[in-house]
């Protein structure tokens, strides 16, 4: 858990110090790639990682992982440049690729089935409160001490967790020969690398339909056919075959990549809605937000109740309908309606999220060996990485569009006094100078459609994921398996 905090708390802790890196570094126009090259190396290498995890241990995968991301954070709060930090951050990524799935698979390794649950509810926790402080944390370095603290902290904690992990965590490996899949590792991190960079940059560094778009996610499909095509063939293939030919662990991973999907339209999103749309302030609308993970490690915990009574996948069904309930809720809510109605729609969206998310991890879990749940948990929370970046960019595609349709059909009385960019218009509903409060309040209507759609978009995904559990059998029965070719 420890381990997990520092992957946790660095894929956001950065964002409020951007002015204080920027002013002492420079490069402001290179700085989105501080969170993108982070999220991009951790995307990739989680399957990595699982895989080794299972050929030689979890202990030396973790020890490796977690030593990787203490170099990337000493290298970042040292970093002379923005480029450097861009390159120290990649480092972090590459180090918390491992944390989090191998972590998940010491888990199920430790715990029997009844007691999972409540594992993952202790996980989900400590990325719940993560993400609630890493902000606060970072605003607090950057203003009264140094951003360089945001990096640096993260040693004595990281060494920490090292000392424990050594000490405490003993497993037994067979030690055997093994041969490197170096051309699947490499298609691998290029396909999913350059499908995620897609998805990050789309819309913003390039417009979706443009050349350089088209060519990244080419690239990225036509190296994934040559991935798949190749695990066919190895002799130890890096991600098995039978990881996408069973239906039960298919099923199970798209529920993995809806809890990513959805996770991010709340999380995106709804901060917007409450301090643009209904006025609050940025603390009340971050409790609004935190409530959502409170709700995700109650249900979690309790969840074990449920997957022995009536099974994972119908677990997994009432967090999806639970969440379908949540979105419903928030596509009712306009500009009269209370914060405590919207976090309440929270707290039921983390309940489901919560519900779901361990069904699907705790499930894979349970239907394979020691030997094959590295890369089965990997894949599960690999699905989750990769669904938040789709989502990101679906619901900020919906978003965009909505708002720049909006402002395109603006009165035309109206047309010269509004934002000339979707980018713009929150430093509007901050009150930006110059601004009639006519202006204002057709941007603020603007918003609040946009979010509505985002809000449909969940209550479709939460569907979508229904479709998609109901793939799986409803009783998990354990996998059988003749070669890792199965």
């Amino acid at each position: 858990m420890a381990a997990v905090a520092l992957a946790a708390m660095d894929g956001t802790i950065v964002a409020i110090a951007v002015p204080a890196i920027v002013q002492d570094l420079g490069g402001f126009s290179l700085f989105p790639w501080v969170f993108s090259a982070y999220m991009l190396a951790m995307a990739v290498t989680i399957p990595i990682y699982g895989r080794l995890a299972d050929l030689h241990g979890r202990r030396p995968m973790l020890l490796v992982g977690t030593v990787i991301f203490l170099a990337g954070s000493l290298l970042a709060g040292f970093a002379w440049d923005i480029r450097v930090l861009i390159a120290a951050r990649v480092l972090q990524g590459i180090g918390a690729g491992g944390i989090q799935p191998i972590s998940q698979t010491i888990a199920g390794d430790l715990y029997p089935l009844r007691e999972r649950g409540k594992v993952q509810a202790a996980f989900s926790s400590v990325w719940g409160v993560s993400g609630v402080l890493a902000p606060a944390i970072g605003g607090a370095f950057a203003e009264y001490v140094t951003w360089r603290l945001i990096f640096l902290i993260n040693l004595p904690v990281g060494i920490a967790a090292l000392i424990m992990v050594n000490r405490r965590l003993k497993e037994s490996v067979e030690r055997r020969t093994h041969k490197v899949d170096v051309l699947g590792s490499s298609l691998l991190m290029a396909g999913v690398g350059l499908i995620v960079l897609g998805l990050l940059q789309g819309g913003s560094a390039w417009a979706w339909g443009s050349a350089p778009s088209v060519a990244v996610f080419a690239a990225g499909v036509l190296a994934l056919l040559a991935f798949g095509w190749w695990e066919r063939r190895a002799a130890e293939p890096m991600v098995p075959p039978w990881v996408f030919g069973r239906r039960l662990l298919i099923g199970a991973n798209l529920g993995s990549f809806a809890v990513g999907f959805l996770l991010i339209g709340i999380a995106a999103f709804l901060p917007t809605y409450a301090t643009g749309v209904l006025g609050a302030s940025a603390l009340v609308a971050g409790f609004a937000l935190a409530v959502q993970s409170v709700g995700w490690p109650i249900a979690a915990g309790l969840s074990a109740r449920l997957y022995l009574r009536i099974g994972f996948r119908d677990t997994g069904l009432t967090g999806l309908g639970l969440i379908l309930i949540s979105g419903l809720l928030l596509a009712t809510v306009d500009a009269d309606s209370s914060l405590a109605f919207v976090a309440a729609a929270s707290f039921v969206n983390g309940s489901g999220l919560g519900l779901l998310s361990a069904s699907m991890l705790v499930g894979v879990q349970s239907v394979v060996g020691w030997e094959r749940r590295g890369v089965v948990t990997a894949s599960s929370i690999f699905a989750r990485t990769l669904g938040s970046a789709v989502g990101a960019a679906v619901f900020g595609a919906v978003a965009n569009s909505t708002l720049a349709d909006w402002f395109h059909n603006a009165p035309r009385g109206l047309g010269p006094g509004l934002p000339e960019s979707v980018d713009e218009a929150g430093q509007a509903l901050d009150g930006a100078p110059g601004l009639s409060p006519q202006v204002v309040e057709y941007v603020r209507e603007g918003v609040a459609l946009a979010t509505h759609h985002v809000f449909l978009g969940i209550v479709i995904t939460a569907l979508l994921g229904i479709a998609a559990v109901l793939m799986t059998p409803r009783r998990y029965e354990p996998l059988k398996f003749d070669d890792d070719r199965a």
